[in-house]
């Protein structure tokens, strides 16, 4: 399909500028924002809470209840964006449907994307009931009873349970036995972020591994549509959580070719342009869909240091019309840094010892609370190859001791 033409970037707070609103603006769309900037872009970022890491360096912040629809389109109208690119899942995805249909604002990749995706139900059963494709066996329940109801019904132990909508693996947890069901519940009730009471359960995949396939819909030299992949992103996750990520992860070519066909198949179906972070689960040769976020995937972190192009400037690019380039340019690792404390006011030990790991970086996000397991930065390496990268992103990571000021 054709795409839009590029974007005539102009001159940021003039009457020529490009203005660009992000809906979240933790610190993924925080170097989205960067990126932009980079590119001459004005940019506006708006969050649920006041100096968002985003907020510090937009040209503009804002601060509203994104799920409340009256504050969401009051803002877009005000602000007169020529792009909106929500960065997070609870955003009153109808208003911007409405906004994008009368041709106020274009929505990145799309308004129907951002409501597909939002929550997992829209997305599960597009995946498996429109598009086809192989996925762990699932339903949807409202209450304690109709989970147990399905894992008796077939699902079966294990099992997972995770909220229709929460973000960062909030809620999710693994059942391994009915002493486990009410905890489960309870505990993706506590995790979600709106539309509370609805869970998804899901039949167990017994995977070797999983990966995260940054697909990127953006502007090719004849000017279609084109999809590119960046190499296959290896991760670990705790509870649902990130906790560290690397680049490449190895995998078969067959593997390979279905998990690039499984992630063009769902890209294409939800449109627009943009990067998209789709995860599949991968055994010997099998691929399963488990999900896809519209933007930028914090297991992608690990791209500021193993791509020429991280997965923020891909966005940056595709949103506007730009050439990208997915090319690997070093094997590299991310490792997540924990607050660790309750506050305000973090101070950061041991920054200087954790970069004289050989070949490393740290992102302090500067988020202004910190809780116990609230990501505050990520420690970045390279290397010849990825287990000394993850081997030195963990040790940089843990050298770094959050505290109150």
């Amino acid at each position: 399909m054709p795409s839009r033409p590029p974007v005539v970037l102009g001159t940021p707070l003039s009457t020529a500028a490009v203005r660009v609103m992000l809906l979240g603006s933790g610190e993924l769309g925080k170097e989205v924002l960067i990126a932009l900037q980079r590119l001459g872009v004005e940019t506006i970022a708006v969050d649920r809470y006041t100096h968002a890491p985003g907020q510090q360096v937009a040209h503009h912040a804002r601060t509203i209840a994104m799920d409340d629809p009256a504050q969401l389109r009051a803002l877009i109208e005000a602000e007169k964006p020529d792009i909106v690119v929500p960065e997070i899942e609870a955003i009153a995805t109808p208003v911007l449907e409405e906004l994008e249909a009368t041709g106020i604002v274009r929505v990145i990749p799309t308004a129907r994307a951002a409501r597909l995706t939002m929550d997992r139900e829209g997305i599960r059963r597009l995946a498996a009931e429109t598009l086809g494709l192989p996925t762990s066996p699932y339903k949807f329940c409202d209450s304690l009873a109709e989970l147990q109801e399905a894992i008796d019904g077939g699902i079966g132990y294990p099992c997972i349970v995770k909220p229709v909508m929460s973000s960062s693996g909030k809620g999710q947890s693994k059942i391994d036995g009915p002493g486990d069901v009410k905890k489960a519940w309870d505990y993706a009730m506590a995790g979600g972020r709106v539309n509370r009471g609805r869970v998804i359960v899901e039949g167990f995949i017994d995977f070797d591994y999983e990966i995260t396939l940054l697909t990127v819909r953006a502007r090719g030299a004849g000017g279609e549509i084109e999809t590119q992949f960046c190499t296959p992103i290896g991760h670990v996750q705790v509870a649902g959580d990130y906790v560290e990520s690397w680049q490449p992860h190895a995998m078969s070519a067959l593997a390979l070719a279905r998990a690039q066909e499984v992630a063009k198949k769902v890209t294409d179906d939800l449109g627009g342009q943009g990067v998209f972070g789709v995860e599949l689960f991968v055994k010997g040769d099998e691929v399963w869909f488990s999900e896809v976020s519209p933007r930028p995937h914090d297991t992608g972190m690990v791209t500021m240091i193993t791509q020429w192009q991280s997965e923020f400037e891909l966005h940056a690019r595709a949103i506007l019309g730009l050439p990208v380039n997915t090319r690997l340019k070093s094997p590299g690792a991310s490792a997540v840094i924990y607050g660790g404390v309750e506050g305000n006011a973090l101070a950061f030990d041991g920054v200087a010892e954790a970069l004289t790991v050989p070949n490393t970086d740290l992102r302090l996000f500067g988020k202004p609370e910190s809780f116990i397991k609230r990501r505050m930065g990520v420690a970045l390496a390279f290397a010849d190859d990825v287990e000394t990268a993850r081997r030195n992103a963990k040790l940089s990571a843990g050298k770094v001791k959050p505290r109150h000021a």
